[in-house]
């Protein structure tokens, strides 16, 4: 499962070093290991409240049972998430690691060899213990997984992997492996057992927070989940932004979706938002929502460049729709037509509807001022307008030609209209 990016990531909070500690047999034969036992559970229960991350979390626990004595050369967290593009995660430590290495795996991953042939697989499956002594080539255990002779290749003596139990049958992974001569000791055994309910409980919670705020920023966009999160869930509540907006609408939808099979329509709308979507985020806008075959971003004014951003992501966005429309003429489809509308000022969110429905929504004469915009984009044969309000702001002039000033619906006076450069 390869690593594609760290959505939701943040700098890696500061952990103290642990200092190595006797080896967990000489501490129980002295007396001190069930203390330790019960240090280790007391800090997942108490000691790691404040903690907001589970990678985090997960390296403060390998550091703690590394220093208590226990031989580990390499702990797994295997997390499967709800999100559009990631299937799950996996956090990798090894000792020598400042922190853990984390991976993304995408949708797809659990119909390839590489998953089917892999212990964590069987115990998505439903088994309850995999356990496996490395040094010892005749002690087979059960099921003999390629991931063993990397582990033996990486001189690892033993084995052992369990299910962590969530709430709703849920299942996630946590994997041990000792890199000491005779593996791990009975009594090490029983306290990563011991351990599994609490850490099974503690990386939960993690992931529900985690998962509430995925969920908001797949379907309402980051700004907005921020703002609900914050506590912006009662009726009429919200924030407003001052920003370069951007509308775009694709041509001659209501033609294709009446006579294209479900499916084609579906594959020609995701890969047209993707060439939108894609250049918006990357040079820092924000989509506030997916109307139909329509989109609505932002470029907050909070970012001084955020006029010449958007600008940038319209220049990419025209070269992947063209290819897109190159795509489309190849398979014998209609062209890929579409108009964009480009103004500034201000948008409001806010929550509206019912008493028990709720929709936080994007309103505001900005808004239709730029809807209209688009809108306009048929009437003159231009794919790309732009206000002289948002010309004079993002100081393209030199950029763009002047097609007039043009009525829009609900305004008083007409609008001085900015169009690209017919290309060719």
């Amino acid at each position: 499962m390869a690593k594609s990016s760290q959505p939701g990531r943040r700098p890696q909070e500061h952990v103290p070093p642990l200092k190595a500690k006797p080896n967990i047999r000489d501490d129980n034969q002295a007396g001190h290991w069930p203390k330790r036992r019960s240090a280790i559970l007391d800090w997942l229960l108490i000691g790691a409240h404040d903690f907001q991350y589970m990678d985090d979390i997960f390296h403060v626990l390998c550091l703690k049972l590394s220093e208590a004595g226990l031989p580990l050369g390499r702990v797994t967290l295997h997390l499967r998430t709800l999100h559009p593009q990631w299937l799950g995660v996996r956090f990798l430590w090894q000792p020598e690691m400042d922190k853990p290495k984390f991976d993304t795996f995408g949708h797809g991953i659990e119909k390839t060899a590489q998953y089917l042939l892999s212990p964590i697989h069987a115990l998505y499956q439903g088994i309850d213990l995999v356990r496996q002594r490395l040094d010892d080539p005749s002690a087979r255990l059960g099921r003999w997984y390629p991931l063993y002779d990397e582990l033996i290749a990486g001189g690892f003596t033993d084995y052992v992997a369990w299910p962590l139990e969530h709430t709703f049958g849920k299942r996630q992974v946590v994997t041990f492996s000792c890199n000491r001569p005779g593996g791990f000791a009975e009594d090490e055994i029983a306290f990563l057992t011991d351990l599994l309910p609490v850490l099974a409980l503690v990386s939960e919670i993690r992931m529900k927070n985690r998962l509430a705020r995925t969920l908001l920023e797949t379907y309402v966009g980051p700004h907005a989940s921020e703002q609900i999160l914050a506590g912006a869930t009662t009726r009429g509540s919200g924030a407003t932004v001052n920003a370069a907006i951007l509308v775009c609408d694709m041509r001659d939808f209501t033609t294709i979706s009446d006579h294209w099979p479900r499916d084609d329509v579906i594959d020609r709308l995701n890969a047209y938002f993707d060439a939108l979507s894609g250049p918006i985020e990357r040079h820092g806008g924000e989509i506030l929502k997916f109307m139909g075959d329509g989109l609505l971003a932002i470029f907050p004014l909070s970012d001084p460049d955020a006029g010449t951003k958007l600008l940038a992501a319209i220049d990419e966005a025209r070269v992947a729709l063209a290819a897109l429309d190159v795509l489309c003429r190849d398979k014998g489809q209609p062209a890929l037509a579409y108009g964009i509308g480009v103004h500034v000022g201000d948008v409001m969110y806010g929550n509206i509807g019912s008493r028990q429905r709720l929709d936080f929504t994007v309103i505001g004469p900005a808004v239709n001022v730029t809807a209209r915009l688009e809108a306009l984009t048929k009437e003159v044969n231009r794919p790309i307008l732009l206000s002289s309000a948002f010309v004079e702001m993002a100081h393209c002039r030199d950029r763009v030609e002047w097609l007039g000033s043009h009525p829009l619906r609900g305004l008083g006076e007409p609008v001085d209209v900015f169009a690209y450069p017919r290309e060719g």
